[in-house]
C-alpha cells in the first residue's frame, strides 16, 4: 500500500483564515451603510440643529446668525466707500453708484439693528480686515483708477454676499431673518445693477475670483442670543423708507487707462 502524503495543517488554517476574513469584510460591508445612516452624529442636519436656538420667531440657525452679522458688516465698510465715491467718482454713473450704497446700507443697517434687537444677537461695530484694506485701496486710487477699482471691489463683494442672501433666504425658519433677507436681497441686487451699469465691471476678472473663492468668508457665525447692547448707528443719516431705487443711464465705455511710464 501506497503512504498517504502527509497532511498540511498549516495550508488547511491559512485557507480557513482567507475564507473567515473574506465573510467578515463581506458582512461589514453590508452592516456599515445601516450603521452609517443610523449614526448621523457629524452630517450637515446634525450641525444645523446643534446651532440651532428656539425664538418666538421661529428657529434661529447658526447660518441665520452668521447672515444677520454679515448685513451689518458690510452697511460698515460699503457705506463709508458709498460716501466716498459720491465725492471721488469721475462719472456721474459712479457717483450714482455711490449714492445707492449709501440710501441702501443706511436702510439696511437700521433693519439689521432692529433685527438684531429683537433676536437678541450681538452685532460688530467696525468692519473686518478684509473690508478695511479694501477702503483702503479705495483711499489711496484716484480718477479713472478709482472709478475701476470702486466698481469691480464692490462688485466682487456684492457678488459674494448676494449668493449667501439666496440661501438664507431659501433655508432660514425665522421670520425675522426671512423678512431681512427680502431687504437684502433687493438691495444686493440693485447695488450689483447700479456697479454694473457704470461700465467698469470686468467680468473675466470678476469670474474667475468669483470661481477661486480668493476672499476669506466675512465672519464665523456669532454665538446664540443673549443679553447684547444696540450697537452704534454706521451713520447718523435717516434711513430711506425703500431699498428700490431708479438705476443710471448706461455708461458709455470708460476711457482706456493711461500707459504706464516705462
Amino acid at each position: 500500500m501506497r503512504p498517504r502524503p502527509p497532511t498540511n495543517s498549516r495550508g488547511i488554517f491559512t485557507g480557513t483564515g482567507i475564507i473567515i476574513a473574506g465573510l467578515t469584510a463581506t458582512l461589514v460591508a453590508l452592516v456599515f451603510p445601516i450603521w452609517s445612516y443610523a449614526d448621523r452624529s457629524g452630517t450637515g442636519l446634525d450641525v444645523l440643529n446643534a446651532q440651532t436656538v428656539s425664538t418666538k420667531y421661529g428657529p434661529l440657525s447658526g447660518l441665520d446668525r452668521d447672515f444677520v452679522t454679515k448685513v451689518r458688516l458690510a452697511g460698515l465698510w460699503e457705506l463709508p466707500a458709498g460716501q466716498q465715491a459720491q465725492q471721488k467718482g469721475t462719472t456721474e454713473a459712479v457717483r450714482t453708484a455711490g449714492t445707492h450704497l449709501v440710501e441702501g446700507h443706511t436702510f439696511l443697517d437700521e433693519r439689521v439693528r432692529d433685527v438684531a434687537a429683537k433676536l437678541g444677537l450681538e452685532l460688530p461695530n467696525e468692519p473686518t480686515e478684509q473690508q478695511k484694506q479694501w477702503l483702503a485701496t479705495l483711499n489711496t486710487t484716484q480718477g479713472v483708477e478709482y472709478d475701476r477699482q470702486f466698481a469691480n471691489i464692490l462688485r466682487l463683494a456684492h457678488g459674494r454676499v448676494f449668493s449667501v442672501v439666496a440661501q438664507v433666504r431659501a433655508a432660514t425658519r425665522n421670520s425675522l431673518v426671512r423678512a431681512l433677507a427680502d431687504d437684502a436681497n433687493t438691495t444686493v441686487l440693485d447695488h450689483i445693477k447700479v456697479l454694473e451699469a457704470t461700465g467698469y465691471v470686468d467680468y473675466d476678472a470678476l469670474a474667475r475670483d468669483l470661481v477661486a473663492g480668493s476672499t476669506p468668508p466675512i465672519t464665523n457665525s456669532p454665538a446664540p442670543p443673549g443679553p447684547t447692547t444696540d450697537p452704534d448707528p454706521a451713520t447718523p443719516m435717516t434711513p430711506s423708507p425703500s431699498p428700490s431705487y431708479p438705476l443710471p443711464p448706461p455708461a458709455s465705455n470708460p476711457p482706456p487707462s493711461a500707459p504706464e511710464a516705462s
